[in-house]
């Protein structure tokens, strides 16, 4: 675990006089930021002695709720834990009214116990600290897909797709249609501008398949009006950094126009859902791509690492689609995935292997939500691949064509299910660590009760009236 130095933030200090607050945050497994605001002087101390933060944060439900099983609130008292910030993560947030920085930070190895268990980027460096040991670097790139929503509701309280730009209606897509990526532009222009401000790469722009559905893409991808938009590919670790920040200057954009940015995954029963695809590579000490063949179909390594992925999908389903939500994603013609299939070049399968050029060879992973915690999702493909390449696991063929039509064994479309098979997976047990599995379990269990034990205009629709 890299922490910043404090010349790091002396040097900020000194390069950004005006800023006058500091948003410390840290994320936890749901993938939401918790945090303090900072004042200016009080900066220096975070860097030279860490912050105190409760241990609670980290086991709290997606509401904020504490969750009593997850041992981190009233069995300890809800203790102080010490967490650090992040190696280059402090930033100016250039959306803010008034001179803001946002700083990243991660519990202290031994300083953030009991809280550091339950840290999901600990979980990734572990991960990826297994894959190094034996010599595999992994390489990935974060594909987001989001929604540009009204910030008021429509006349029964749901959310609604922005207005058109040009006619009071609500906006239209056509799939790469270039009129819809016009009539967003100075959404885009400001977007383009806060990732480069927090150096992060974000390039071309497609129109997607849904009103207000946007996709921008630095190398891969193909979807706008629902927005996606594929980050630079390195290493795994600072590629998810970059996705959870990268997560927080779209919405603040959004906010500064007055709009909304939806990252659920099924926000519309009749559009298109968001994803996230992960693209993931492994490479030498060298940097040089161990998938790279000029067989489109990759070398051993590749196989072995889709058979791992495809071997393990149903005990990770739940931390690649963590809500009730997330399952609604899951239809046929929809470019959702539906089983465990890989494939070349086929958006129907769970797993893509890419068919570029051969040393850009690479496996798109298509089964995320938009709604997942990026380092959960990436320590679980990683470690699936590290399981399959030191289990020689085979995957078989690949699907052509349409791999909806070839779905031998579907994937579950309910949340129940992947939380019962996370829980009673040995391989969570090994890859996750009995700590962070225990904590992550507790909290989705009580989300889980707290979501069936509400109830509203569905169950009255459907049943009220029945015998």
């Amino acid at each position: 675990m890299q922490f910043a130095s404090v010349q790091q933030a002396e040097d900020f200090l000194a390069q950004n006089p005006d800023i006058e607050m500091f948003e410390l945050f840290i994320l936890d497994a749901n993938g939401v930021p918790r945090g303090e605001l900072l004042q200016r002087e009080e900066l220096l101390t975070v860097y030279q002695r860490g912050r105190s933060l409760p241990s609670a944060m980290l086991g709290l439900t997606l509401n904020g709720d504490d969750v009593e099983d997850s041992g981190l609130a009233w069995d300890v008292g809800d203790i102080d834990c010490r967490a650090y910030p992040l190696e280059g993560s402090l930033m100016r947030i250039p959306t803010r009214p008034i001179p803001t920085a946002a700083v990243q930070v991660c519990m202290h190895p031994t300083e953030g116990m009991p809280a550091t268990v339950a840290d999901p980027r600990h979980l990734l460096v572990k991960v990826i600290d297994a894959l190094k040991a034996d010599g595999y670097n992994p390489v990935m790139a974060c594909e987001l897909d989001f929604y540009l929503l009204d910030q008021p509701r429509d006349s029964q309280g749901r959310p609604q797709p922005t207005l058109d730009g040009d006619v009071a209606r609500r906006r239209s897509s056509k799939v790469d249609g270039l009129r819809e990526l016009e009539q967003i532009e100075p959404f885009m222009a400001d977007l383009y501008a806060a990732c480069m401000a927090q150096n992060i790469k974000a390039r071309t722009a497609i129109s997607e398949y849904a009103p207000g559905q946007v996709e921008i893409t630095s190398e891969h991808g193909d979807a706008l009006c629902q927005m996606e938009i594929t980050l630079e590919h390195r290493d795994a670790l600072s590629a998810m950094d970059q996705a959870i920040r990268y997560k927080r200057i779209v919405k603040g954009v959004a906010h500064k126009h007055g709009l909304q940015a939806c990252f659920m995954a099924k926000p519309f029963e009749h559009l298109a859902g968001t994803g996230m695809h992960l693209h993931v590579s492994l490479a030498d000490a060298e940097g040089n791509n161990l998938y790279a063949s000029e067989d489109k179909a990759g070398t051993a390594l590749l196989r072995r690492s889709v058979g791992g992925m495809l071997a393990l999908l149903l005990d990770s389903l739940l931390l690649f689609c963590p809500n009730a939500n997330s399952y609604r994603r899951f239809q046929v013609n929809s470019y959702a995935p539906l089983a465990s299939t890989w494939s070349i070049n086929s958006r129907t399968a769970s797993l893509c292997v890419s068919t570029g050029p051969a040393c850009t060879r690479h496996i798109e992973h298509r089964i995320c939500g938009a709604d997942a915690n990026p380092y959960l999702a990436a320590a679980a493909i990683l470690s699936s691949i590290h399981h399959g390449i030191s289990e020689n696991v085979d995957p078989g063929e690949p699907v052509e064509g349409d791999g909806h039509t070839q779905a031998k064994g579907l994937l579950p479309t309910d949340w129940l299910t992947s939380l019962q098979a996370l829980e009673q997976s040995s391989w969570a047990r090994d890859a996750l660590g009995k700590g962070f599995l225990g904590v992550y379990l507790a909290v989705k269990r009580a989300e889980y009760r707290q979501f069936m034990a509400e109830f509203g205009e569905q169950d009255w629709r459907w049943y009220l009236t029945q015998p």
